[in-house]
C-alpha cells in the first residue's frame, strides 16, 4: 500500500483526449485517500504528434519523474514493444492501456479495459449473462486496442459466437485467430463490414469498440436501421455518452450500456494499479455522473 505522504505524477497518452474525464476521476478519488496525485493528458492531436512519438514521450516521462500512464487510441498495441514486462491478460489481449514506470527503471504494462468492461456490464446490464442466453451471439465493431479488450471480456463472460468486424479485414482475422486459440470452446470469426446486415438478425448483442461516435470521430459505426429491439447494445465511447448508436438503440427499445460504465470500471482498476489503494467504486461512479452532468450543463 502507498504511504499518504507519497505523491504521484500520472499521464494519459492518446488522440483527442484533452477533454477526458479520467484525470479528474483519478485525482478526486486519490484525494479521498490522502494522496497527492496529479494526472495530466498528453493529447497527440493537440500537440500535432502521432503514435510514432510514443517512444520519445515515454523516455521523456521517465526523465521527468512520471509514475504511470494510461494509454489509449491509437497506442494501446504499439506501446507493448516499448515495455519490459506485461501482465498475462495484456499479453493475451495484445494491448496495454496502463503502464507503470517502476523505480528500478523497468516498464510494466497491464490492461484494465477488459476488466473494466466486465465490471461495467455487471453494473449496467446485470441481467445480460451467459445463463440468460443473451450473451450467446455478439457482433463487435472494431478490433483495435479497445476491441481486443472487449472481445476478450465477452468470451470470458460466456459468449459462444463472436463476429469481429473491422475495415481492416486482416487485423480482424488475426484477432479472431488469437482469440479462437484462447477460447477453443467458442466460435470466433472475422467478418466484413458488408456482412453485418446478414449477421445482426441472429445476434443477441452488439458492441461498438471502434472510435466512430467520439466527439473527434462523429457519426455511427453502422447503418442504424439494422439495429433491432432484440439486441443489447454497448459502446466503449463516453464522450459523448449518448453516441448516435446508443441514442438510436435506446429509441428502438434495446438494453444499452453507454461507455461511461467501462470508463469508470477501468479507472477503478487503473488507480488501484498506479497508487496501491482500494478505490471506492460507487464513489467514483457518482463522481463520473456529476462530471458528465456538469459537462452537459456547460454545453447548453
Amino acid at each position: 500500500m502507498s504511504l499518504k505522504h507519497e505523491s504521484f505524477l500520472v499521464g494519459l497518452i492518446g488522440e483527442g483526449i484533452t477533454a477526458s474525464l479520467t484525470p479528474p476521476m483519478h485525482e478526486k478519488e486519490a484525494t479521498h485517500h490522502g494522496l497527492r496525485y496529479l494526472y495530466r493528458p498528453i493529447d497527440l492531436t493537440a500537440l500535432e504528434l502521432d503514435a510514432a512519438s510514443l517512444p520519445a514521450l515515454l523516455d521523456s516521462a521517465e526523465l521527468l519523474g512520471f509514475n504511470a500512464f494510461n494509454i489509449t487510441h491509437p497506442c494501446k498495441q504499439t506501446v507493448m514493444e516499448h515495455l519490459d514486462k506485461v501482465s498475462p491478460e495484456a499479453a493475451a489481449l495484445g494491448a496495454v492501456n496502463s503502464v507503470v514506470l517502476r523505480e528500478d527503471g523497468t516498464r510494466f504494462g497491464d490492461n484494465t479495459d477488459y476488466s473494466g468492461f466486465l465490471t461495467g456490464m455487471a453494473w449496467g446490464l446485470p441481467h445480460i449473462t451467459a445463463n440468460s442466453g443473451r450473451l450467446d451471439t455478439v457482433i463487435q465493431l472494431g478490433t483495435g486496442g479497445a476491441g481486443s479488450a472487449t472481445a476478450y471480456a465477452l468470451l470470458k463472460a460466456g459468449t459462444r459466437v463472436l463476429h469481429l468486424v473491422d475495415p481492416d479485414v486482416h487485423r480482424a482475422r488475426d484477432k479472431a485467430a488469437d482469440l479462437q486459440a484462447l477460447f477453443p470452446n467458442a466460435f470466433v470469426q472475422a467478418a466484413g463490414v458488408m456482412d453485418v446486415a446478414g449477421l445482426l438478425p441472429q445476434a443477441t448483442g452488439l458492441v461498438n469498440a471502434s472510435p466512430v461516435g467520439m466527439h473527434i470521430h462523429p457519426g455511427a459505426p453502422l447503418d442504424l436501421s439494422l439495429v433491432h429491439a432484440g439486441l443489447w447494445v454497448a459502446d466503449v465511447i463516453y464522450l459523448p455518452q449518448e453516441t448516435p448508436l446508443i441514442a438510436h438503440a435506446r429509441k428502438v427499445g434495446c438494453d444499452v450500456l453507454p461507455g461511461g460504465y467501462m470508463a469508470v470500471g477501468q479507472a477503478v482498476d487503473a488507480l488501484r494499479l498506479f497508487a496501491g489503494i482500494e478505490p471506492d467504486a460507487a464513489r467514483m461512479r457518482a463522481h463520473f455522473e456529476s462530471l458528465i452532468a456538469n459537462r452537459d450543463k456547460t454545453a447548453l
